[in-house]
């Protein structure tokens, strides 16, 4: 479900026409450049619309692989509404059309069958929603439904899923009890690692540490950069000094555009656009 501040955006709808002030063309910074030979996924002139409300105006991006890339930006800029035609699930909504194209290595994913997307690009939400069953039965939920049972015990999956989520120390003596038990940074890492026990290749995470306190924040974001290893990671973050703590590249998205990708240093330290080094120091926003 996409968000209200998403679907509304926060600035008038009747604004189509945008042309951020450079120091620089915008994307086309070294950091970009760098990501064309190794880019898992790719997103070329996308665009998408609520009904009559164009949300996302001609976006291009890359995302190299096994590295953390982060979204960042006001609320309702896009961002969100982007990540989610990542693996789409925009297209569940009624009346949205999506324009352009998304590869992953190389192929359109709309050519893929829809549980193979999701199998492949994994999603979590921004808060945490596992399933009302057992963590043993959250985990293996997943492997099950794609057939990934055959000669790999469920046992095995379930705690290496765990265990590549920094949860198997917490959870193992109590596998065979409700997931709702665990606290709330738990279940965002058992969410975590039920869309790591399908073996996604992108990992796709909207704001999942929002409503976290620090101690839980700061154990996602060390098994981001954890993970980044094993899968190509995107993130969705409201806090720049996340973005600056897990993240390689960073995009900037303003009004449905995106304005600017890069290093996520030289996002912070020297950013090629105003409307980026505006919002970074907090002019608005």
């Amino acid at each position: 479900m996409v968000s209200t501040s998403e679907t509304k955006m926060a600035y008038p709808p009747e604004t189509t026409a945008y042309a951020p002030e450079n120091k620089m063309s915008p994307t086309s910074t070294e950091g970009t450049k760098s990501a064309t030979a190794t880019a898992k996924l790719r997103a070329a002139n996308v665009n998408f619309h609520y009904g009559s409300f164009h949300a996302l105006h001609d976006v291009s991006m890359e995302f190299q692989e096994n590295k953390v890339t982060a979204l960042i930006g006001p609320s309702g800029c896009g961002k969100s509404t982007f990540l989610r035609n990542l693996n789409r699930i925009n297209e569940t909504l009624r009346d949205t059309r999506l324009e352009g194209e998304i590869t992953l290595d190389g192929q359109n994913i709309m050519d893929f069958d829809i549980t193979e997307v999701r199998r492949r690009v994994g999603m979590v939400f921004q808060r945490p929603n596992p399933f009302p069953k057992s963590i043993f039965e959250n985990i293996i939920y997943g492997p099950k439904i794609n057939g990934m049972l055959k000669g790999t015990s469920a046992a095995e999956i379930v705690e290496k899923s765990l265990r590549r989520a920094a949860l198997w120390e917490e959870a193992k003596d109590k596998l065979h009890e409700s997931a709702y038990a665990l606290s709330g940074g738990q279940q965002q890492r058992l969410c975590i690692a039920r869309a790591l026990a399908v073996n996604p290749e992108v990992l796709l995470l909207d704001e999942p540490c929002s409503a976290l306190d620090p101690i839980a924040t700061a154990k996602i974001e060390d098994l981001l950069v954890s993970l980044k290893d094993q899968c190509t990671i995107v993130i969705v973050t409201h806090n720049m000094q996340q973005a600056a703590r897990v993240a390689d590249t960073t995009g900037f998205f303003l009004m449905g555009r995106l304005i600017e990708h890069a290093k996520t240093d030289m996002i912070f330290k020297n950013p090629a656009c105003k409307e980026t080094e505006d919002y970074i120091t907090g002019r608005f926003g």
